[in-house]
């Protein structure tokens, strides 16, 4: 709103300049615009000064040198990044101008509000200017909607475990759509199955065949007759990825479940870390391939520029430390899957529902660091050109479902009505 005021304040200094005043030359009309922008900018600085971020200290000192400069610095920074990266990205996309536009201006506008958090609001004040703002005005709060829930050092997201009474789970499931995988699905599957047998962990490995046109359901039924873990099904519901995820989701057996691809890009060692990890008592456990430790191997470079894109995207608005929110490779209890059920996303944009859900509604989750490998055979089935307005559906969705719910659906809530319904 405070952005809003500030935008139709400028339009108003803009025709005043021009019309009222008559500045209308070449010259004069580019010194109006510069005239709007930069009174508007210093308004807008006022209204979050006064309305978002109250309190702390009003020195003329720190105001003119230190929080104006460093205000200007943050919106232009938000306008760089909007009309050189945001704008040409989603343009070689072929997303609609006008969605593009209401992205552009909505992605800017929370970095230019997080920039100005973190840069200008939130600076610690100097030992004289706190003595004299005095207790009362000494700390500058966070607004609520932005700050993490929890944050180490680094800024990295640290969420307590919440145990949910036994820590040691009778069976993991592996969840592994498959969709013209003949190339690649017998060994992920051997993989899997000979280090989780290595490591006497109790599993099964649900394979939901997704209406496949090569010999995959062939060699599904093979695997299935070699190893007694191993199952499949044939997807019951129209083809896509999400829609094979759910259909494993619906058949599951074990206590927590995996969803695992079937290109051989995820490492079995890395399912292993995770039930490990699972066992201290969180609710999910999620792998970056972006954060120390973490690695990739031959991701395509124009890939690898859309996916830190989006996944800074979803970190901005969702006030995330973790960085990796679209890859599918996760692990979860399975009260969680109940928990955010039912889930909506027909392809992809799955990988992005399913973790924001569950830390909106008040999951646990830890992180950690994983290997990532492109596939050596057969296509990916990720298009996309086709999937940024989904994402862009799912992530929005999720966040008014965060903001305007109150709380309706989170576990706390689901936890209360199943003791008045028991």
């Amino acid at each position: 709103m405070g952005g809003g005021f500030a935008a139709l304040l400028n339009l108003s200094l803009i025709y005043g300049l021009i019309t009222l005043l008559g500045w209308d030359t070449p010259l004069l009309r580019n010194l109006a615009n510069l005239v709007a922008i930069e009174l508007s900018l210093i308004a807008s600085f006022f209204i979050y000064r006064i309305w978002v971020w109250p309190g702390g200290s009003w020195s003329p000192k720190r105001l003119l040198l230190e929080q104006l400069p460093l205000y200007h610095f943050s919106a232009g920074a938000a306008l760089l990044l909007r009309v050189l990266v945001i704008f040409p990205v989603l343009d070689r996309l072929g997303v609609n101008y006008l969605l593009n536009t209401l992205m552009g201006v909505a992605v800017g506008a929370t970095i230019n509000y997080v920039l100005s958090d973190r840069l200008v609001f939130n600076r610690p004040a100097s030992r004289s200017s706190q003595a004299l703002a005095g207790p009362r005005n000494s700390v500058i709060y966070r607004p609520e909607g932005l700050a993490p829930a929890a944050a180490d050092a680094t800024g990295a997201a640290v969420v307590a475990p919440t145990p949910l009474g036994a820590s040691i789970h009778d069976q993991l499931s592996i969840v592994m759509p498959a969709y013209n995988e003949e190339g690649s699905i017998v060994s992920t599957v051997e993989a899997i199955v000979e280090v989780l047998s290595a490591e006497r962990i109790a599993h099964e490995i649900l394979i939901v065949n997704d209406n496949s046109r090569d010999r995959t359901e062939s060699l599904l039924h093979e695997l299935s007759d070699r190893y007694q873990s191993v199952r499949y099904l044939n997807n019951y519901y129209p083809n896509g990825f999400g829609f094979a995820v759910r259909c494993g989701l619906e058949n599951f057996a074990g206590d927590a479940v995996a969803i695992v691809m079937a290109d051989c890009s995820d490492r079995p060692e890395d399912i292993v870390r995770y039930f490990y990890k699972l066992q201290e008592g969180y609710d999910c456990v999620f792998g970056s391939r972006f954060m120390k430790g973490g690695k990739v191997i031959d991701y395509p470079a124009h890939k690898l520029f859309i996916n830190r894109l989006a996944n800074l995207f979803i970190q901005v608005i969702f006030s995330l430390g973790f960085n990796d929110t679209t890859n599918a490779f996760k692990l979860y209890r399975r009260d969680v899957i109940e928990g955010i059920s039912p889930l909506i996303s027909h392809h992809f944009n799955l990988t992005v529902e399913m973790p924001l859900k569950a830390i909106s509604r008040g999951y646990s989750y830890t992180t950690m660091p994983i290997t990532w490998q492109n596939r050596k055979t057969g296509v990916s089935k990720l298009k996309i050109k086709e999937m940024g307005s989904r994402y862009l559906l799912v992530v929005l969705y999720i966040w008014l479902e965060r903001h305007l719910a109150r709380g309706e659906y989170h576990r706390s809530n689901r936890k209360k009505m199943a003791k008045i319904n028991g």
